[in-house]
This record gives structure tokens, C-alpha cells and sequence, in this order.
């Protein structure tokens, strides 16, 4: 049993499965619903931890895979755990490293036992199992840890996807007896591809072992967006409502909105930092290229009404400037914003559910 640990619901909004909550971890609260940025060598790219903490986020990730093979858990280990290793105080969440290692589709090998791939690294064969990616986990020393996974391709057939959701069970269950912490909160991933029966008999089995908090895993991988919101609507509710929800890898306002209605409690997703290499700003919901011609002579804020640290000092000009000339600095400046405009949307949400506004505020998004 994990200690340390607990979710405490708030509001709920009356039209829709939408809650405003709070999960309590050993390394703080985190108010939900909540995006939460991906770092996934330790790092979100970039930024620093006080940047991160002004942007408001409250909860990060970090990978499993890529911190096996580079440095190694047993570092991380000797530096007193991630939280001392990457200087971030608050609550952080790994991944088990499913994800990464199913898309080597040509480098790796899968059977009941586990998976054996090729490090894109170095070429080592590495052999990772249920047992394994936990023991990894237990090293890193995250608050939230996640059930070692088969994440099926989109598009697979219904056998595939069974086979692969009814591993991921058994999987699980191999973790929970590996898992070795009580400070660490093991989360449950549901499986079970575009195949709503699938997704319910899944979250079932799950809920059945009374997990810390569960995941719904395998979506935004290929699939129409419509279907992923036809997932989560189905098998959100399910799941054990005293419990957390985290819908993996979605951070587009649109889903997020709609997985919210559907009772969905967290999310992550690279968006953030990825479109602020590529020059892009979200700015209330829109996606502007800064390398345009038209930002050129635009001295004004990119956002007015966005406390962040760009948009109260810097002008599109000027982050225009950087972006086309390729200085580290515009990426820096652009990932503060899109991360503080993530973050932001969330608790606005958040704040809408506790005024019992939601479905009138974010209707329009459903």
C-alpha cells in the first residue's frame, strides 16, 4: 500500500463527469485537472526548475527508457533520486517505458515475458520486463510510477489489440507484486485500442485491483481525433472515482476539454516545448508561426493578458528575431509561454468547475 498518497474530489459539474480535485504526494499537491510538462531526460527542455515553478507547473515527467540508457537509475540513484538529481522539489511522475520501446518496432522482440530490443544508443541488447521496468522506477525514486505496458499501433486489428490488452493485464499484475515502495504510487494503464468493449472489460479488471490511480494509455497515436474522444468518454467513467485519472500523451485544448467532461483528471504531453523549437507560440488556442514575416516590426506582447515571464518583458519582435536567428534564448522564452498557456488553460478549467460554469465556459469545445 502506498502512504503519502491521496485524491480528494472538490467540485463536480453537474452536466457533465468533469471534477476539480486534488492529489495529494509526498512531494506536494497537485489541482486538478492538471497538464503536466514532459521532461523526459530529467529536463523539460530548455527550462529551468524556477521556470517551470513560475509557469505553474505543479507535477512533471520523466522516461524510464531514456534514463535507463542515459545516465543509468543507479546514478540517479546515488544522486539521492530524481528530485535531488534534476533539482525539482515538487511531485514527479516516470513512465514505465512501454511507450518508447514498442515504437522500435524493427529493434525489438515481445513475448509473454517481456521485451528484448536493440538500444538506439549503442546497439546493447537490453531485455526489459514488468520486474525490470519497476526495479528501474523504484531507483528513480518518482512519486508516480506506471505499470509496464504493451501499447498496441494504430491501426491494429480486435485480435491484436486483445492480445496485446490482455498482456498488459498480466503485466500489471507482475508489477504490482515487483513494486517495492510504499512512497511511490504505482498507476494501472488501460489498453484496449479503438475497441470501446475492450476499453470497458479493461478498465473493469483494473479498477478491481484497487489501485493508487489509473491511466488510459494507447491513444493519440494515429487514431481520428473522434475516436479518441469516443475512448475516453467510454472508459473514463469507470474507472474508480476516488481515485486519479490521467489521460497519457493528450495536451491539445480541444481534448483536454473533452477528456475533463469525461472525468479525466491529468495529462502530458511534449506540445509545449516541441512547438517552441519549431518557432511556434499557443496563444488562447491558436498556434502562431514567430518566423512570419508579419511579426517582424510587432512590438507588442505576444499575449497581454498572459502573466509569464516573455510576455511581461518581451515583444514578438524580438522573439522573432531570436527564433529566425536560432538563438537558444527564443527557445527558452517560447517554451515558458506555451507551458504557462497549457497550465494556465487547465486551471482555468479547474476554476470554472469549482464556480459550476464548466459546460457553460467550455461548451463550445465538446
Amino acid at each position: 500500500m502506498s502512504t503519502g498518497f491521496s485524491f480528494q474530489c472538490q467540485a463536480y459539474c453537474c452536466d457533465t463527469h468533469a471534477r476539480a480535485g486534488v492529489f495529494t504526494t509526498p512531494h506536494g499537491p497537485v489541482e486538478t485537472p492538471r497538464f503536466m510538462p514532459v521532461g523526459t531526460l530529467a529536463n523539460v527542455k530548455t527550462v529551468t526548475p524556477d521556470q517551470l515553478r513560475a509557469a505553474g507547473a505543479q507535477m512533471v515527467l520523466a522516461n524510464t527508457y531514456h534514463l535507463h540508457l542515459q545516465p543509468g537509475e543507479a546514478i540517479v540513484a546515488r544522486a539521492g533520486g530524481l528530485h535531488r538529481f534534476m533539482a525539482w522539489n515538487g511531485p514527479i511522475l516516470t513512465d514505465s517505458g512501454g511507450f518508447q520501446v514498442f515504437s522500435l518496432s524493427e529493434l525489438r522482440q515481445i513475448s509473454d515475458e517481456g521485451v528484448t530490443f536493440r538500444s538506439p544508443k549503442d546497439g546493447q541488447i537490453i531485455r526489459l520486463t514488468p520486474e525490470r521496468s519497476i526495479e528501474i522506477q523504484n531507483a528513480l525514486g518518482a512519486d508516480v510510477i506506471m505499470a509496464f505496458d504493451e501499447c498496441p499501433p494504430y491501426p491494429a486489428n480486435r485480435e491484436e489489440v486483445m492480445e496485446a490488452t490482455d498482456r498488459t493485464y498480466r503485466w500489471l499484475k507482475r508489477c504490482i507484486v515487483a513494486h517495492q515502495r510504499i512512497d511511490q504510487a504505482l498507476f494501472g494503464i488501460v489498453q484496449g485500442g479503438v475497441y470501446p468493449d475492450l476499453r470497458q472489460d479493461a478498465a473493469r479488471m483494473l479498477a478491481d485491483l484497487d489501485l493508487p490511480g489509473y491511466a488510459i494509455g494507447g491513444v493519440s497515436v494515429g487514431e481520428p481525433a473522434e475516436l479518441i474522444k469516443q475512448i475516453v468518454k467510454v472508459t473514463a467513467p469507470i474507472l474508480p472515482s476516488e481515485k486519479p485519472r490521467y489521460l497519457m500523451g493528450v495536451g491539445t485544448y480541444r481534448e483536454m476539454v473533452q477528456a475533463i467532461a469525461a472525468g479525466i483528471d491529468l495529462f502530458d504531453c511534449v506540445i509545449p516545448t516541441r512547438l517552441a523549437r519549431h518557432a511556434n507560440a499557443l496563444v488562447r488556442g491558436d498556434r502562431w508561426n514567430l518566423r512570419n514575416a508579419r511579426f517582424r516590426e510587432d512590438f507588442t506582447s505576444l499575449d497581454k493578458d498572459c502573466p509569464c515571464y516573455t510576455c511581461q518583458n518581451f515583444t514578438r519582435a524580438y522573439l522573432s528575431h531570436l527564433l529566425r536567428s536560432q538563438e537558444l534564448l527564443g527557445y527558452t522564452l517560447l517554451s515558458i509561454h506555451n507551458i504557462t498557456e497549457l497550465v494556465r488553460f487547465t486551471q482555468n478549467i479547474r476554476s470554472a468547475i469549482l464556480r459550476g460554469t464548466f459546460k457553460a465556459e467550455f461548451g463550445h469545445w465538446l
